[in-house]
């Protein structure tokens, strides 16, 4: 749900400090989503392949949604 408010209101903050967090969410979306979509078929191989890849990739998302709202917090742009 907040990827598509993100995508819908994107287009308000172009040019304010807050593009960069629009940006940096909706690539973190993405990446994961594909990452999540590219390791499925551990699942179907072995259950112990694809616990380890989904628990890599949601750690890894963890650390971009708690970096993000750490820089939001201060009011700091997202690096590009």
């Amino acid at each position: 749900m907040a990827f598509v408010i993100d995508l819908v209101k994107r287009g308000e903050a172009a040019g304010t400090w807050q593009e960069s967090h629009f940006a940096w969410r909706i690539r973190s979306v993405c990446w994961a989503a594909g990452l999540y979509l590219l390791t499925a078929p551990l699942w179907l191989l072995l259950l112990a392949p694809g616990w380890i890849a989904w628990g890599v990739i949601s750690i890894w998302f963890l650390y971009r949604v708690v970096r993000g709202w750490m820089n939001l917090n201060s009011s700091q742009p997202m690096p590009s």
